[in-house]
């Protein structure tokens, strides 16, 4: 190899040499980025069930917040006067409609009968479940919330009920129809 004027070797490459090089690092990172991708997708915890069937894999999706606790009458603070509206306050508070009140949420339309087979799609907040039972309805699944008797405030939302050789029918039309059908919890009440 012909060496340069301060002792180095020199290394000429051509157009289609360096295509070459640049082509054989884009594969090597394609062929990096899948092998990570495929190895993350397998990584997924393993699933631990209790005796109940609850997966113990995943987090609820349910925020808990804490009772206000009642405080005697004798610490109760005096409430502060309140000062009275200016006229523009008072104009203001008139051309401001008041927000609408929430209406009571309504009962669910049934109770899962008794000895027959559902799919527990989620367990969360009465707006969400009612929200996401709308939804299954209106894809043509039969499905209910049902507030959980062990934490109240929680709603189940249900799909069913399903006779026993559907299960796996019905969790893959749930896939289909773009809801966690996999996932869900098979409960008989």
């Amino acid at each position: 190899m012909p060496k340069n004027e301060d002792g180095e070797f020199e290394l000429i490459l051509g157009n289609r040499q360096l295509l070459s090089v640049f082509f054989i690092v884009v594969v090597l990172l394609g062929v990096f980025f899948t092998m990570g991708y495929i190895v993350g997708r397998n990584s997924a915890p393993a699933m631990i069930t209790d005796a109940e069937g609850l997966r113990k894999d995943t987090k609820p999706m349910v925020v808990d917040s804490a009772a206000p606790t009642p405080t005697p009458a004798a610490e109760t603070p005096a409430p502060a006067a309140t000062p009275e509206p200016t006229p523009v306050e008072q104009r203001e508070a008139e051309a401001k409609p008041e927000p609408p009140k929430p209406s009571p949420a309504p009962a669910s339309d049934n109770s899962p009968a008794a000895g027959q087979t559902y799919l527990q799609l989620a367990a969360t907040t009465r707006h969400e479940a009612d929200i996401e039972v709308d939804v299954l309805r209106k894809k043509g699944f039969k499905a209910l919330d049902i507030e959980n008797p062990d934490r109240p405030g929680l709603f189940r939302v249900l799909v069913g009920p399903i006779p026993e050789g559907g299960i796996n029918k019905t969790k893959s039309d749930l896939n289909a129809a773009g809801f966690p059908g996999d996932r869900a919890i098979r409960r008989t009440f």
